[in-house]
């Protein structure tokens, strides 16, 4: 999920409220808190609890709520699980480490001591894209043995080495790639964890639901369906910018400010967006016909008051 800022770039917390009910509304069955899309990078260790708190809240019972985010600091990623634990999370999403590039035996450990920090179930999550660092095939056949890592959010795409780690673990898979969510689905993933469902959840409840009955006709229209809104999501700028673009210029979030360095949409950017929401049909609780997007709102990056934690 997102995490609404105020135009000077504190977060929204009522804005938050409003936007975990109705994406729990429009058939989400968890949310992630303070996740890559979260901006996670730029929070505050307190607010990233206060999120999670504010998602149990709100969410009472019909979500579950998965803290996110991680650490490239294996002690630091610990803190931060015992703390969510503490205020309620029920899963924890961690990156690998990032920046640093472990060597596979480090990415072991890193996720074996957080894992061993809590109770909480783990969803390893693996972007090599922005990491440097994948968890290798033999790696996720060890960390598959710890009892508290249950899942993988795949954003490798590696379809292959998916249909590998399926076949010789337990382990849940959970597509982290917008535009593979149904091939992901098709070859054992049991959902996903993306960015576009922030603007549009009811269709991948559709699709979920679809593959799960066997009805692969109703799943690959809402795919395509999708096709459009997720290339105005996830290929101009990063997800979290145009999500919160879409989301403002629909009325849904109070303003689309982004915390530097992340700034937003420049105008050519945000003519491509709004050249491929133009392409928008027939996606079940989303209208698109009084989208008032603002590029002025979006202008730039906010300095928050409190830098964050995350090193």
């Amino acid at each position: 999920m997102v995490t609404p800022f105020t135009a000077d770039g504190e977060v929204d917390w009522p804005g938050v409220e409003k936007l975990i009910d109705e994406l729990i509304a429009g058939g989400a069955d968890g949310i992630v808190v303070t996740g890559t899309t979260g901006e996670t990078s730029t929070l505050t260790d307190p607010e990233k609890i206060r999120l999670v708190e504010v998602g149990k809240d709100v969410g009472a019972g019909r979500a579950k709520i998965i803290t996110g985010g991680g650490s490239n600091e294996t002690a630091h990623a610990m803190q931060l699980a015992r703390q969510s634990e503490k205020a309620g999370a029920d899963g924890n999403l961690v990156v690998t480490p990032y920046y640093n590039k472990p060597t596979q035996a480090g990415i072991l450990t890193h996720f074996r001591m957080i894992a061993d920090a809590t109770d909480l179930p783990v969803i390893l999550y693996d972007i090599p894209g922005r990491t440097g660092v994948p968890i290798k095939y033999d790696t996720m056949l060890r960390l598959a043995k710890h009892p508290n890592i249950l899942a993988v959010k795949d954003a490798k795409g590696d379809f292959s080495e998916v249909s590998r780690v399926l076949n010789q673990t337990d382990l849940l898979y959970f597509s982290g790639d917008d535009a593979n969510v149904l091939p992901h689905l098709a070859i054992g993933a049991v959902g996903l964890i993306g960015v576009t469902a922030n603007v549009a959840p009811a269709p991948y409840r559709v699709i979920v639901d679809a593959v799960n009955a066997g009805d692969l006709a109703t799943a690959t229209a809402a795919h395509k369906s999708l096709e459009p809104l997720v290339r105005a999501i996830m290929t101009h700028v990063p997800g979290t910018v145009a999500a919160k673009y879409i989301l403002h210029g629909l009325g849904r979030i109070g303003s689309p400010r982004v915390r530097l360095p992340l700034v937003g949409p420049e105008e050519w950017e945000a003519a491509q967006i709004e050249s491929e929401i133009d392409l928008v049909r027939d996606i079940p609780g989303l209208d698109f016909k009084n989208f008032r997007p603002d590029r002025n709102a979006a202008a730039g990056g906010a300095l928050p008051k409190v830098a964050g934690t995350t090193r």
